[in-house]
């Protein structure tokens, strides 16, 4: 870059602008070993007594990472991390609910009030339908590339959180070209795709006969990316003893390959992406919190498609022409495609129209699994006891194993790439599993958790997550 080039802040943010979108705030107010405090949130705020949270609570009885508030559209809501003595509205404990005006929250020993003001604030948003190859027009990804363009310019570690499918890389590689960064390397790590014993060498290299097969010396994933950017997918995946090793590098800015005793520098920068709750994950002793910190310094979170529908049709233009093939989507199959969920988010929209394009698109939306809205009859609603009396005796009386991979129901899905065929797997799994232990509990979600051995929490979020 010469002396004569602006900065690469003016150059992004120089489309940066506001529009008449309109939000409210919401003020939370308690009283707690410091005094009274009065703080108004606009977005996804963690509340806790550890120093590094948004709103940090001077009560013993708090936990570190206790609750996480966020203001939507129709108001605050609130959802408890897996704290100690659990997250109160009213005196009902709660997993996740949304805060009326006047409610008030218990965490600890601290009430927590909620006023909703007329305070109005315009919301930045991006004043295109894209940013690098991302694409949306929707209000809630030009709000999203409005933060984009905010944090690329900046050298602080992102912290990518968003459903599976919902393009988490693609806005890692948006960050990465819209920064000072963009001719350097962007190299890209799978935490979850690599064994443990690999993980180390992967991510920092290794010399020669280092281990069985190190038949020379190479440099890892932090070393090749020097002057650029690592992206870390999966985090969540990262083991529990790597998460020092990775923590001192975030702190030192050196690397150590394996069996060698020098420490190389490095100039790096980390962005993370996970579908995965790593909040929950920390109180539950699964992730480091130290490591949380550093990764989520500039936190980042994807719509998953179902609240952007309005982006359907691009996508579907865009992905249409990607491949190249002659004809077209009908617009009653527009409307048809509008309407769907898409538990797989924009992957599963991409796959479809793979299909599209060999099978046609009404055979290719046939062979598109459905949401239990969308199927409607085998969806298990609770407003019926005999009904879910009924379906559990069905699936008593069904095999006790699982469907087989969603392979038979997908031509082309061995064509993928092993991680996505897995993520649609575990996916197909995971939900399957849930719909049957809701049935056989007549949707109880303490009984369900209880045989599942996992928190009430996580059940409550795997039900949001497949529509159920």
């Amino acid at each position: 870059m010469s002396d004569s080039d602006p900065p690469v802040e003016e150059t992004v943010l120089q489309k940066y602008a506001f529009e008449p979108v309109f939000r409210s705030g919401a003020w939370l107010e308690w009283t707690d070993r410091d005094g009274f405090h009065s703080v108004v949130v606009d977005a996804r705020t963690l509340i806790g007594s550890a120093p590094g949270v948004g709103i940090v609570i001077n009560d013993p009885a708090v936990s570190r990472l206790h609750v996480e508030v966020e203001l939507r559209g129709d108001g605050l809501w609130a959802r408890d991390l897996g704290s100690r003595n659990g997250t109160f509205l009213e005196g009902i404990q709660i997993a996740g609910a949304k805060v009326p005006q006047g409610g008030r929250l218990r965490i600890g020993g601290t009430d927590i009030t909620i006023v909703y003001r007329e305070e109005r604030r315009p919301v930045e948003m991006w004043p295109e339908s894209r940013f690098g190859r991302l694409i949306g027009g929707s209000a809630p990804m030009r709000e999203l590339f409005a933060t984009l363009s905010r944090v690329a310019p900046m050298d602080a570690a992102v912290l990518i959180h968003g459903e599976t499918g919902t393009g988490k890389e693609l806005i890692a590689r948006a960050i990465h070209d819209a920064s000072a960064r963009a001719a350097k390397p962007f190299v890209v790590v799978d935490c979850a795709a690599l064994p443990e014993n690999l993980l180390d060498a992967e991510l920092f290299g290794h010399t020669k006969g280092a281990f069985t097969g190190a038949i020379g010396s190479r440099a890892g994933a932090v070393e090749v990316a020097d002057g650029g950017t690592v992206f870390l997918d999966e985090i969540g995946d990262l083991p529990l003893a790597m998460q020092p090793k990775l923590l001192r590098v975030l702190e030192s800015r050196t690397v150590r390959r394996v069996g060698e005793a020098i420490h190389r520098p490095v100039d790096v920068r980390f962005v993370s992406a996970t579908h995965r709750d790593l909040l929950t994950m920390v109180n539950a002793g699964e992730f480091r919190e130290d490591l949380y910190f550093r990764l989520a310094v500039l936190p980042v979170t994807v719509p998953p498609l179902r609240n952007r529908r309005e982006d359907i049709e691009a996508l579907v233009h865009e992905f249409w022409a990607e491949g190249g093939g002659s004809g077209r989507v009908s617009p009653d199959m527009m409307r048809e495609l509008s309407s769907r969920t898409w538990r797989g988010n924009v992957r599963e929209l991409r796959n479809f129209v793979e299909r599209a394009r060999a099978l046609g698109a009404a055979e290719a939306l046939a062979l598109t699994p459905t949401s239990p809205t969308e199927r409607g009859s085998d969806a298990p609603t609770g407003s019926s006891p005999a009904g879910d009396r009924s379906s559990a005796r069905m699936i008593a009386a069904a095999p006790a194993a699982l469907p087989p991979p969603p392979a038979h129901e997908k031509p082309g899905l061995f064509l993928q790439s092993f991680k996505d065929f897995r993520e649609a797997w575990i996916d197909e799994g995971e939900r399957e599993y849930l719909r049957r232990l809701l049935v056989r509990h007549q949707r109880n979600v303490a009984a369900a958790a209880k045989e599942a051995e996992v928190d009430r929490t996580y059940v409550y979020r795997l039900i949001r997550k497949h529509d159920l």
